[in-house]
């Protein structure tokens, strides 16, 4: 496992979480020292887990940022998708036999718990662990806002309708907006496909039918058509998996971006960011600064990912809850 050992200044961290802030609308009660007298070795405690987690398998951290992703556009973050039952956002089209990750929230929690009983949420934790995955893989270092309180219901009709792969453009960017991100956010945090796999069934489509007269994507590169109608041949098995980004596959960089300037992003929400007719006036310039500056997308990242931290105010006080055990509400 890469581990990239450049924490930033506590200025420069500070500075750039303000100006972040600012943009974002994150709430007042949210703060990054909130938990510095009542669980003050959280930040280790998580890190320690993360960092045993993608030991067992470095895959593992694509999939708990994913799982903040989909946390975050249901309900807010508040820790909805870690909630069994029959209403469970598990069971969405999106997360079943998808999402991942669950077992290392559980034991991250745990270990928390045995700290610090009854002080940190799930969606905090949930919230610190994404952000450790990207650290411990190569990517930047942010501040994150900390007291959010864990919900009290999961929505799977609303897991379901989270932007998919195979929706067009204005449709992701649509589904952005109506949670308040932008354009820059579509765009940087798609940018976190540069590590992680992607089943067959999410980009099939683009292989050998994509126009429904038995042409694949015009937009994919060839050599990696090739390669991909191997890894996932008509009727094969759609639970087989490919890297979303073959240059870096576990490493947290800009390479994505470089991949969509040549045709190479996986699946067609990635490449659609450049080579769409609507990316010409929305994501291509984005696309390709990013492609041109790491230090420029990590910045963006950050603040997309602040921002994405306070969608739809986190519930807190009254309206939620720090839950003992992060499947279930308290009794």
């Amino acid at each position: 496992m890469k581990t990239q050992n450049k924490v930033m200044g506590g200025h420069v961290l500070l500075t750039t979480f303000t100006l972040c802030m600012l943009c974002s609308g994150v709430r007042a009660q949210l703060s990054p020292g909130i938990y510095d007298k009542s669980c003050p070795y959280l930040v280790q405690i998580v890190r320690k887990q993360v960092t045993m987690a993608l030991k067992a398998e470095i895959r593992m951290a694509a999939s708990l940022i994913r799982l903040h992703f989909h946390d975050c556009f249901v309900n807010g973050c508040d820790a909805s998708v870690l909630l069994d039952g029959a209403d469970s956002e598990k069971l969405s089209i999106p997360n079943a036999n998808s999402a991942r990750g669950f077992e290392v929230v559980d034991t991250i929690k745990d270990a928390v718990e045995n700290a610090c009983p009854g002080v940190v949420s799930c969606a905090d934790i949930l919230t610190l662990a994404a952000r450790e995955s990207v650290y411990l893989t190569g990517g930047p270092m942010w501040r994150v806002a900390l007291g959010r309180k864990d919900g009290l219901v999961a929505n799977q009709s609303s897991a379901n309708n989270l932007p998919s792969p195979f929706e067009p453009l204005d449709a992701i960017i649509a589904k952005f907006q109506a949670v308040g991100l932008n354009v820059t956010d579509v765009v940087a945090l798609s940018g976190a496909h540069t590590f992680g796999q992607a089943k067959c069934d999410l980009f099939r489509n683009r292989l050998f039918n994509f126009t429904g007269q038995g042409s694949p994507d015009a937009t994919l590169e060839t050599t990696l058509l090739s390669d991909l109608r191997t890894v996932c041949p008509i009727g094969g098995n759609g639970n087989v998996t490919a890297p979303l980004d073959r240059n870096s596959t576990d490493v947290f960089d800009n390479n994505y971006f470089k991949n969509l300037l040549q045709g190479k992003g996986l699946l067609s929400s990635d490449q659609i960011l450049f080579s769409s007719d609507l990316a010409v006036n929305t994501t291509k310039r984005l696309v390709e600064a990013y492609s041109q500056s790491q230090s420029l997308f990590f910045r963006d990242f950050t603040c997309s990912m602040i921002r994405m931290g306070g969608i739809m105010n986190p519930v807190n006080g009254s309206s939620g809850e720090v839950r003992k055990n992060c499947r279930v509400i308290n009794n």
